[in-house]
């Protein structure tokens, strides 16, 4: 009995440090919180090179998944088990090899998600500035996920700086960082991400209007109000800019399907399953600009088999344009998920 005590007691101790151990992570994470306001300004790229309404104007916009989440990765939150690769050295070729990507398809500007500038996830690596120095292009840089300490899975995600990012080499008049509804509560908030819109504003020689890029990546893994919310606040400002004269295109990955796209069926509904974004949700004067020639996102439920049947595939990436601009080619260029688990889509529009 002396014996059962001792051991129920030693048990109780170990239970009350877990508690107080967990009460005073919460508490760090409550008080180091990433809060960005709801409008920030950011440095604008620092290109000089000028566009009109005359010029044809080429973006692109690929989710680099950190260059954590090539071919041979799945992941935790999709049903897989990994958290990041295994080596710095992995990190290191998915980052050429996307680096080669972008820069064998020249565009005027890219839109970039999921790009790390300091986490665990992929050593620490600064992304950002491999971008800028493989397209020598300047870029702006919007932080969506910041946390000195991601605590789960096991072994846990650890600390990450991550973000979207717009790069090119036209003159830019500004850029700001614009606060997306959250989709979480506290304390699941605490540690991720903040989603935002990654605005740059072009001018047009010869005219007062501006050529409006909004970059965006828009929630994953909520139940479906937060991307209606985000959805519906990207609308608002889509109007907005339109009202005002100007021509706007707004691109990333938006974690849906588009409506009456379905080249690529669901067949594993255990897996993550997209929500589905129609005609409906855009303003008067918008239109999508997607591709379904190839999938642009494959489920990280296991490594990529190299089958659109045995591996789940989707078209979640493309484009809004205002129709004052005309659509002249979009299309997903095919990189058979090498070195992420996207693949990038390229928008090209003259002014009308």
């Amino acid at each position: 009995m002396h014996i059962t005590k001792k051991v129920l007691k030693g048990v109780m101790l170990l239970l009350l440090f877990a508690v107080i151990v967990l009460i005073a992570g919460i508490i760090w994470l409550t008080v180091r919180e990433y809060r960005p306001k709801a409008v920030e300004t950011l440095t604008p790229p620092s290109g000089v090179r000028t566009i009109s309404t005359e010029d044809t104007f080429r973006v692109m916009t690929f989710n680099t998944g950190y260059a954590g989440l090539d071919k041979t990765q799945d992941f935790f939150m999709d049903g897989g088990s990994g958290v990041q690769p295994d080596s710095q050295q992995q990190v290191e070729t998915n980052l050429k090899g996307i680096g080669k990507i972008l820069s064998s398809n020249s565009a005027d500007a890219y839109f970039l998600q999921e790009v790390d500038t300091d986490s665990k996830r992929s050593y620490h690596l600064n992304e950002e500035q491999y971008y800028e120095s493989i397209l020598n292009m300047d870029g702006v840089f919007a932080c969506n996920f910041k946390c000195d300490f991601v605590p789960y899975p096991l072994p846990p995600i650890g600390k990450v700086t991550s973000g979207i990012l717009t790069l090119t080499d036209l003159h830019t008049s500004s850029a700001s960082r614009i606060s997306l509804p959250e989709s979480f509560s506290w304390p699941v908030k605490t540690c991720n991400l903040k989603r935002c819109m990654l605005e740059t504003r072009i001018p047009l020689k010869g005219t007062d209007a501006e050529l409006v890029l909004i970059n965006f990546h828009l929630e994953a893994y909520d139940s479906g109000e937060g991307k209606a919310a985000q959805s519906k606040v990207l609308a608002e400002k889509l109007s907005q800019e339109y009202a005002a004269g100007n021509y706007v295109i707004a691109g990333g990955d938006f974690n849906q399907t588009f409506e009456g796209m379905d080249t690529y069926p669901i067949h594993d509904t255990n897996g993550w399953v997209p929500g589905t974004i129609g005609q409906e949700d855009l303003p008067e004067h918008f239109s999508f600009a997607a591709d379904d020639s190839y999938p642009t996102c494959r489920l990280l439920n296991a490594p990529y088999t190299g089958s659109y049947e045995t591996s789940q595939v989707y078209v979640l990436d493309g484009f809004i344009v205002s129709d004052n601009l005309k659509v002249s080619d979009v299309s997903v260029i095919n990189t058979d998920f090498a070195y992420t688990d996207h693949q990038p889509v390229m928008l090209e529009v003259g002014f009308q």
